[in-house]
């Protein structure tokens, strides 16, 4: 088992790519095939697995998920951390804080237009801890 913890700085919402990030760290350790988990230590933020060749699929995304869960929808009393507080937290509710990709010949077995995202629902810059582990 190999175990490492990276953090990614966002700037507000919409889609950070974690490719290459993933990518590296699996080169570092040099695992041939193996299992790759991948889980983010937060609870206004969430994982991704989607296309990553056209921006705009992100800027999609985004559009479609802020109609559905709206910042400061009256609905919500929890807002401590102001009016994208509870609207972030149903957000990860609808999606998710870990995902798993195989290891295949030293490579993030990614489909061809797969690109691994962290998706920040704050609206402020934030800095987000996540932890990888892989396995043979």
């Amino acid at each position: 088992m190999h175990r490492h913890q990276i953090s990614v700085r966002t700037n507000g919402k919409g889609l950070v790519d974690i490719t290459k990030e993933l990518e590296q760290w699996i080169g570092d350790i040099a695992v041939d095939d193996a299992m790759l988990h991948v889980y983010l230590q937060h609870t206004s933020a969430s994982l991704l697995i989607n296309e990553g060749a056209d921006p705009r699929v992100g800027e999609d995304l985004e559009n479609w998920m802020a109609r559905e869960v709206v910042d400061g929808d009256a609905l919500f009393t929890h807002r401590e951390e102001g009016e994208d507080d509870m609207s972030a937290h149903v957000r990860v509710a609808l999606t998710a804080v870990e995902a798993t990709i195989p290891i295949l010949h030293g490579r993030l077995g990614l489909g061809r237009w797969q690109r691994v995202f962290l998706w920040e629902h704050r609206h402020g810059p934030m800095e987000r801890r996540l932890i990888l582990s892989a396995w043979d």
